[in-house]
């Protein structure tokens, strides 16, 4: 008998998320700041920032926009960090990636103060996400669980598979799910039978960049999928990492794409700035 799965909705989700931060944003007397820096032409960049600044909107979080072309250099883009830095009106920076060719975006990633690091991406916060300890967590990961544990409070024994080891998603991601006394495997590229190592997991995590790869046979049933891939088909559609149709015969609840971590993503980016704001005002 086929599975009766349930989509997850990131987009309700979110909205509660973001209605919670309005709240919160609403009773105080300054408001916090998030400053944005945009390199360059990057279509999909605009949007996402464009995305970013509406939410920002909508929550009372004022927003500050450094847009510059293509062409600016590696010292260009330092100098705005630094002076953002020593800025006490500005709570959160986020660099939005990715950077033009030719500029070390990693370099410039670690040059944020890391009390204003909104993407969690500086090395003393990943420190604190391994240790334990409260720092900022980048918004990806941190919307995907929260999607989890919408749907089970309690995650403690269940096996986790994240796909994907980046720095920017997959090894937070699998610290998240520790956290929650999950048993966890990270997979990527070198994992042998993957599939295997998939279809066992209670919990399947999808961050590879390749469409619909993850199939229905690679799913236990009744399992949790969250999709984090980004995909544009030569049709012009976007899709995930999973093949969201097929999943649905077998998964207890998939996310969609688009929809599903996206949305999330957003909302954290606004809780990390709020969380960035209490930081500076000692609350």
């Amino acid at each position: 008998m086929a599975q009766s799965s349930q989509i997850i909705d990131g987009k309700s989700i979110s909205a509660k998320l973001l209605t919670k931060i309005s709240e919160e944003v609403g009773l105080l007397d300054v408001k916090p700041v998030l400053a944005v820096i945009l390199v360059g032409d990057n279509p999909a960049s605009h949007v996402y920032v464009g995305n970013k600044i509406k939410a920002c909107m909508k929550t009372g979080i004022q927003s500050v926009e450094h847009r510059l072309p293509a062409t600016s250099t590696q010292d260009e883009i330092a100098k705005i960090i630094l002076d953002l830095n020593q800025d006490a009106a500005i709570n959160g920076i986020l660099l939005q990636l990715p950077l033009p060719d030719g500029i070390d975006s990693d370099a410039l990633i670690q040059m944020i103060a890391p009390q204003k690091d909104v993407d969690g991406l500086t090395i003393p916060n990943i420190g604190k996400l391994v240790a334990g300890l409260n720092g900022m967590v980048p918004c990806t990961p941190q919307g995907s669980i929260k999607l989890i544990k919408s749907l089970k409070e309690d995650l403690t024994g269940l096996h986790a598979v994240v796909i994907g080891r980046s720095l920017l998603f997959g090894k937070p991601m699998a610290q998240l799910l520790l956290a929650e006394n999950c048993t966890v495997t990270t997979a990527h590229s070198k994992t042998h039978d993957l599939p295997k190592i998939c279809r066992s997991a209670d919990i399947l995590v999808a961050a590879v960049g390749r469409p619909k790869m993850v199939k229905s046979d690679w799913v236990k049933a009744g399992a949790i999928v969250i999709d984090v891939g980004i995909n544009r088909l030569e049709n012009g559609k976007i899709c995930g990492d999973v093949d969201f149709e097929d999943v649905l015969r077998v998964a207890g609840f998939v996310s969609p794409v688009p929809g599903g971590v996206g949305p999330m993503t957003i909302a954290c980016l606004m809780a990390n700035t709020l969380k960035a704001y209490y930081y500076y005002h000692n609350k």
